[in-house]
């Protein structure tokens, strides 16, 4: 990859949906996330009321880039060589002398070094974006209270009724049935949990559009739920702004499978058709995968290898995959470069709705974790006489190893000419360069940090 990076240098720019063009009121969205599995767990799977009572200290447990073992209930937060550098029992802290016991300066029993470790699978998940963090809570809620009923005797099993939870909210017919509490909340009241694009990213999308950009939407939300977001964001004219809108794209698997595994499917009243054999014109698609798609895209553009930028907010989802398998140029969203400044509250929400929603104040979910410490780098203690170290986390060192550059909002660079050129990560494999206006402070001295 070059040092530097222009958006006037790609012909095609995408764009996630949720976290990316669609910014969310953290504090309301977490609430809301966190209340549609609580009520299912409790209602329908038996599970303790206590639950459903959450207090604002609580929400501090919440940090991106926690791994959750599904075997024994803890969570653990990763160094970028795979050592362990912090964990809880559900809730509960490890102490320094338990957590070297538990895990000592060894590689977790997990962790892969190459690209292949996934995020997710059968032991293990991790929590890599603002719609996964409430779930994180709420598992190590649950893991505290199944340790207390059963002395932590048998293997956890709980996670299988939180994927039923998953189904009963999120389930593509949910939209329209009004099944669950989310979507049902979210039509209700879209303006407590949605932010409206600025004018300047209107103008910034249009301004793109003139120049010739051929921009898509690529998001896993099914089609009636971005509709809803994209007419409350952008307006009733938003489909304009696409040449291409793909929902229900499943990603990862819409850059990783191959197109026989998941072709596209044409929409009608936003149920799914038949299979495409491939994607002959620009519109509106469900499913597919990224070789159909760059396939149209060389007959749109007339190139043989046209230059795509791909805007997201989960490193699991949108960006490691874009990058690894569809060698696209990727931003990264990362609001926690909004939450990062010290903790003053970097405009986490417009000034309109401060105040709006009253009640105890929760700590958003870009901010500082008192209990799990920085989302970028974090001390490991030393050996005997030695001082405590710095080191990378797992998430930091991904961020600068799949992203070209990282920014807090699509806000941040809308005013900025098209032929800006930013400095990249790729730029003297730099793991700070690419951070756009600034790099984290946490990272701004980072002389004394250790490398593995």
């Amino acid at each position: 990859m070059a040092q530097h990076f222009s958006l006037a240098a790609c012909d095609v720019v995408g764009f996630d949906l949720d976290h990316t063009l669609c910014r969310y009121n953290l504090p309301e969205s977490a609430r809301l996330i966190y209340n549609s599995f609580a009520q299912f767990l409790v209602k329908e799977k038996g599970y303790d009321k206590e639950l459903l009572t959450v207090t604002p200290e609580d929400w501090d447990f919440c940090c991106k880039g926690l791994a959750l073992d599904l075997e024994d209930g803890n969570f653990i937060k990763l160094a970028d060589n795979g050592t362990v550098l912090r964990a809880s029992h559900g809730t509960k802290m490890l102490a320094p002398e338990v957590l070297a016991e538990e895990y000592g300066r060894k590689e977790w029993k997990h962790f892969t070094p190459d690209s292949g470790m996934a995020c997710r699978s059968g032991k293990y998940y991790f929590y890599d974006n603002y719609f996964d963090l409430p779930g994180a809570l709420l598992c190590a809620r649950v893991v505290d209270s199944l340790t207390k009923q059963n002395s932590g005797q048998k293997p956890f099993d709980f996670w299988k009724d939180i994927v039923a939870g998953i189904q009963h909210n999120y389930k593509m017919s949910a939209f329209k049935e009004n099944c669950g509490i989310y979507f049902p909340e979210i039509k209700r009241d879209p303006g407590r949990y949605l932010h409206t694009c600025p004018e300047s990213v209107k103008k910034w999308l249009r301004q793109l559009k003139n120049a010739g950009k051929i921009l898509m939407l690529i998001t896993s939300s099914h089609s009636d739920y971005c509709r809803l977001l994209c007419e409350y964001i952008l307006g009733n004219d938003f489909e304009y702004l696409f040449d291409i809108v793909i929902t229900n794209a499943l990603k990862p698997g819409f850059f990783s499978h191959l197109p026989s595994q998941r072709p596209f499917r044409t929409l009608e009243n936003d149920e799914e058709q038949e299979a495409l054999p491939s994607l002959d014109k620009p519109g509106w698609y469900s499913q597919g995968n990224a070789v159909h798609l760059y396939e149209l895209l060389k007959k749109m553009t007339g190139k043989p290898e046209p230059k795509v930028v791909y805007f997201g907010d989960s490193m699991h989802s949108d960006i490691f995959p874009a990058c690894h398998y569809s060698n696209w140029e990727t931003v990264l969203i990362l609001e926690e470069l909004r939450g990062d400044r010290d903790g003053k509250p970097e405009d986490s929400e417009p000034l309109e709705k401060k105040g709006k929603y009253e009640g105890p104040k929760a700590k958003p979910l870009n901010r500082l974790s008192k209990k799990w410490g920085s989302f970028f780098i974090d001390s490991v203690s030393g050996l005997e006489n030695t001082e405590d170290s710095l080191v990378y986390t797992w998430s930091c060192k991904r961020i600068s190893a799949y992203s070209t550059i990282a920014i807090p909002s699509i806000e941040a660079i809308a005013e900025l000419p098209l032929d800006y050129k930013f400095t990249s990560f790729s730029s003297n494999n730099s793991k700070t360069a690419g951070y756009y206006p600034n790099p984290p402070l946490v990272l701004s001295n980072d002389g004394k940090l250790t490398t593995k």
